[in-house]
């Protein structure tokens, strides 16, 4: 604070501020008399992280309270969440906050407050999980007995894979797929949550196969060390797993919560290749005892098959017994066959001579001439048939014609009727259409007339007069003309 803004203890000679000059003046107090601090407290009033990132809580015991802010920066490294009642020691910086003149703590590292803090997480967490069903014994499926391809997440690096490796050589050689991850620190668990979910997504019959046994494996450590797989994002892809799982992380004595979810859990790494796949000469011995086994049961069945045979065949007659009887009939038929041979054929040959007396044969030529005989008559009859059939048709025919002459315009214009045409063609039915027209063409029974028409009044001066120049034209029409109808372009046809 600068000198001329310095208090008068005596208070007569105080020096004004501003709000925000005393606010900041306090803020740098504050932060220059404790700098960086430990801090032990219960976290109280945690509602998850804010829209922003950030998250916003309070550190609490049973005599005061502190407010805490953790970034967003810093949350994503932490290596423990905070959650709501947990004890944790955090590491900060003393500051206010001069918007609302409260004093905070700025976290740069959180940690539970000792191992029965975590514990009690631990406890907390497998509660929960467990409520779910996760750790059912019943949703747990039996390890294949022999797999083609084991796949391990671990590190690549540490003495874990190596003893696995010598181990699945010397017991059983298979092929093994590696998913190297982080087995500690703040990464570990989604490292090895997306481990499993991605040997899980490999399909079947793809470049990369997919395993038919998986292997999460650790070395021991600490609680601390271990809490990756204590995290839910694990827990909860080992449960999802299709593919059966075992467990070796830690030693015997340690425990995480992937171990309850697991298919099997193995006390060490090296004890779950063991259990992976079986022991090659063990599988050879057990073959041979099996084979050997096969052998002595085969035995046994023949030679009591064997014995039943024996015993079978000795109740059984004998061959000759058997066959004596058949044998006696069969030549008994023997000789009954040749004499009813002999008397089949005398009988056929009687039936046969009947026969042949009542049957006649005619000459071949006399069969011919009976024949050419019918085939004359059937075509003496096709010919009348055909004859008779044409005669039908022409009298019908005739009469047709005679029908049709008596009912054409013909018979009409015999009687004294005409018929008159327009110079088109067209028929002229009165007087409006014959003065229309320039020529006038009228049809009689024994030829045609053209005229020309007059323009008059109705009192007999305006008549046809004939074509000026020429006489009438009488052409007689030919008999055959009139079954063809009226002229073309006419519309004259039966005047009934």
């Amino acid at each position: 604070m600068s000198e001329d803004k310095k208090l008068d203890l005596d208070g007569h000679n105080a020096t004004e501020f501003s709000v925000s000059e005393l606010a900041f003046a306090i803020k740098r107090t504050v932060e220059e008399g404790y700098g960086y601090v430990r801090l032990r407290g219960e976290i109280s009033g945690y509602r998850g992280p804010h829209s922003s990132g950030h998250c916003y809580f309070s550190l609490k015991d049973e005599k005061a309270r502190i407010d805490g802010v953790v970034w967003r920066g810093v949350f994503q490294k932490l290596r423990f969440k905070p959650e709501e009642g947990m004890e944790v020691v955090v590491k900060g910086r003393v500051t206010t906050y001069p918007g609302s003149s409260k004093y905070q703590i700025v976290i740069e590292s959180l940690e539970p407050a000792g191992v029965g803090a975590l514990m009690a997480l631990l406890e907390e967490r497998r509660k929960k999980l467990g409520a779910e069903g996760l750790f059912d014994d019943a949703r747990k499926v039996k390890l294949p007995f022999l797999p083609k391809v084991v796949g391990v997440v671990t590190s690549p690096t540490g003495a874990v894979i190596r003893d696995m490796l010598h181990g699945f050589s010397e017991r059983f050689p298979v092929r093994v797929l590696v998913w190297p991850v982080r087995v500690q620190g703040e990464t570990s668990a989604a490292e090895v949550g997306r481990a499993i979910n991605g040997f899980n997504a490999l399909a079947p019959d793809g470049d990369i196969p997919r395993p038919d046994t998986l292997i999460v494996a650790r070395g021991g450590g600490s609680l601390e060390d271990l809490w990756g797989f204590n995290e839910e994002v694990v827990v909860r892809a080992v449960a999802a797993s299709k593919i059966p799982l075992i467990s070796a992380v830690g030693h015997e004595t340690d425990w995480t919560l992937i171990d309850l979810v697991a298919d099997a859990r193995a006390p060490t790494p090296t004890k779950a290749a063991e259990w992976a796949v079986p022991k090659y000469g063990e599988l050879i011995e057990r073959v041979g005892d099996l084979h050997q086994r096969l052998k002595r049961v085969i035995y046994r069945s023949l030679d009591e098959m064997r014995g039943r045979v024996l015993s079978a065949g000795r109740g059984l007659p004998r061959m000759q017994d058997v066959l004596g009887l058949p044998r006696q009939r069969l030549d008994a038929a023997g000789n009954r066959l040749g004499r009813g041979l002999h008397s089949n054929t005398q009988g056929h040959s009687v039936r046969f001579g009947a026969m042949a007396g009542r049957l006649s044969v005619r000459p071949l030529s006399a069969r011919i001439d009976m024949e050419r005989q019918k085939l004359r008559s059937l075509n003496l009859r096709d010919t009348q048939a055909f004859g008779n059939l044409v005669g039908r048709n022409r009298q019908a025919v005739e009469g047709l014609g005679k029908l049709l002459g008596s009912l054409g315009h013909q018979s009409v214009l015999k009687r004294g009727f005409s018929i008159v045409r327009s110079d088109d063609g067209h028929m002229v039915r009165n007087v409006e259409a014959a003065r229309q027209s320039r020529l006038l063409d009228i049809e009689f029974a024994d030829g045609h007339v053209s005229v020309v028409p007059q323009s008059g009044g109705g009192d007999g001066d305006g008549g046809p007069e004939p074509v000026k120049g020429r006489q009438k034209r009488i052409t007689p029409k030919p008999k055959s003309a009139a079954r063809k109808g009226p002229a073309k372009g006419g519309n004259q046809g039966s005047l009934f």
